[in-house]
């Protein structure tokens, strides 16, 4: 189990099994190291001069003799900690090296057959990316949305996504059902650029949410975790014409 861990933590193979000998021996020399391990010396400095480097094990001199010893195991934690923020640092590398090149790579692209008239995403992860495509919306969102079964199906990623859509300056007018959670997100309208209206009676729920905006569809089925996004005029513009005659038939929120 101890070795499934420090694997998932990044360790290699020889990188464990000396890290936990030198965890039981509490202090050891690379020599004793090798015997125990069966890894020849020179393999063992390079190993514990990693470790090292990590932050985890620490060295000194006694007797002419250089002894290893590990830091408190809650060093673990302090380790992953540098990892987290050394990972930030080269996504945020990545990211602006790919905003510099990005109207290169835009250059190369085939707008009239590069892009899919229906794009399907699935899992978590496919559906979050799915709503970054409403982000870059033009107009304002129609969306028939149950906000109980997208913050069960996604969760602790809508209100970042409001805050976003928000910032982009992107408005939303959304039906809803009559339900605890629907309700409660409708006081955050105005901040969220949003406007609700909320379906009849409580008997009448859904679980999906539809987007519609621009000349596109975005379909989300919380229960099979997939999304559909339709890119179609035709068939925005009917659907945006039914959103607007039931939208008109229901009364404003008190």
């Amino acid at each position: 189990m101890l070795n499934d861990l420090f694997q998932n933590l990044g360790f290699s193979d020889k990188e464990s099994e000396i890290y936990i000998i030198l965890l039981k021996s509490g202090t050891a020399t690379a020599g004793d190291i090798s015997r125990k391990t069966n890894i020849n010396r020179t393999t063992v400095y390079d190993i514990l001069e990693n470790l090292m480097q990590k932050g985890l094990v620490s060295k000194y001199k006694k007797g002419g003799k250089t002894f290893f010893n590990t830091f408190e195991p809650k060093h673990l934690l302090t380790y992953l900690d540098r990892e987290k923020e050394e990972y930030a640092k080269r996504i945020e590398k990545q990211k602006e090296k790919t905003q510099q090149l990005l109207p290169q790579i835009i250059s190369l692209q085939n707008l009239k057959n590069a892009k899919p008239k229906v794009q399907f995403f699935e899992g978590e992860k496919g559906m979050r990316e799915a709503y970054e495509d409403t982000l870059d919306s033009k107009e304002i969102i129609l969306a028939y949305a149950n906000v109980e079964t997208m913050h069960k199906g996604l969760p602790n990623f809508f209100p970042e996504y409001y805050a976003r859509r928000a910032k982009n300056k992107v408005f939303i007018r959304a039906i809803l059902p009559q339900n605890t959670l629907s309700i409660e997100r409708s006081k955050y309208n105005q901040e969220e650029m949003r406007r609700t209206k909320f379906l009849p009676s409580q008997d009448m729920t859904f679980s999906p949410e539809v987007n519609i905006y621009d000349n596109k569809m975005l379909i989300a089925s919380w229960e099979e975790k997939m999304a559909v996004i339709i890119e179609s005029k035709e068939l925005a513009d009917l659907q945006k014409i039914i959103f607007n005659l039931l939208w008109d038939s229901l009364p404003n929120n008190k």
